[in-house]
């Protein structure tokens, strides 16, 4: 930091004073004149400090925003889990098939959430199948029967 300061600093000065002596003659530089110039040559050493000072402490940029995006839903039951084993296509269609017989209004989008959560459930305890979302091989015997 140190060196560039002094360099600035002999370059300011240097240049002040090839102005000031081509501006004047060189004994007509009386004590007001002198003080103007030490105040100037003042000014441009504290305005470099400072200028330095805060390049030095100046906080890194920050990182560009990423956009968002959601973490993977971990299914939280053994029918989510048995309903992601299904391709997209297979999953749209126990979405249909679950709309078609009333217990399913969201999109048919392949994706569980709420909505698909909640027909599966109404559909299992209609057809007295509710114990079959407790495992993995029960959910998805209820989904073959679904689609099958």
């Amino acid at each position: 930091m140190l060196p560039a300061v002094t360099r600035t600093l002999t370059v300011a000065i240097t240049a002040l004073g090839i102005a000031a002596g081509a501006m004047t003659p060189a004994h007509a530089l009386g004590r007001n004149e002198r003080n103007v110039l030490k105040g100037i040559a003042a000014a441009v050493l504290i305005h470099e400090a400072v200028r330095h000072s805060r390049k030095a402490n100046a906080q890194p940029a920050p990182s560009p925003v990423q956009p968002y995006q959601p973490a993977p839903q971990q299914p939280a039951n053994a029918a989510a889990s048995a309903f992601h084993e299904y391709d997209r296509q297979g999953r749209r269609l126990i979405q249909q098939r679950l709309a078609a017989y009333g217990y399913y209004r969201g999109a048919i989008d392949g994706v569980w959430g709420r909505g698909t959560a909640s027909a599966v459930a109404a559909y299992a305890r209609d057809v007295n199948a509710s114990a079959n979302l407790r495992s993995r091989d029960g959910s998805v015997q209820l989904y073959n029967h679904l689609i099958g």
